[in-house]
C-alpha cells in the first residue's frame, strides 16, 4: 500500500471513530459507510495533490481491498 492510500485509510478510520462516538454511524452499518468515506477522503487527497502539482492518485478499485 502506498503512502497516500495508507494516510487516507488512517484519516478514514479517525472519521469513522468520531462518527461512531457521536452516534452518527452505528457499528452495524460500518461495512456500508467505511468504503464511501474512504473513497471521498482519497478523492480529496488526489484533488488537493493535483492542485499542488503532485501526480493524481487513482482511487483503489475496492476500498475493502485496502483493509488487508
Amino acid at each position: 500500500m502506498d503512502k497516500i492510500r495508507k494516510e487516507a485509510l488512517q484519516v478514514t478510520k479517525e472519521i469513522v471513530v468520531k462518527f461512531i462516538e457521536t452516534q452518527r454511524v452505528s457499528p452495524a452499518s460500518l461495512g456500508e459507510v467505511f468504503p464511501s468515506i474512504y473513497r471521498v477522503v482519497l478523492e480529496s487527497i488526489a484533488t488537493d495533490g493535483a492542485r499542488d502539482g503532485q501526480p493524481p492518485v487513482a482511487p483503489a478499485a475496492s476500498a475493502g481491498a485496502e483493509r488487508e
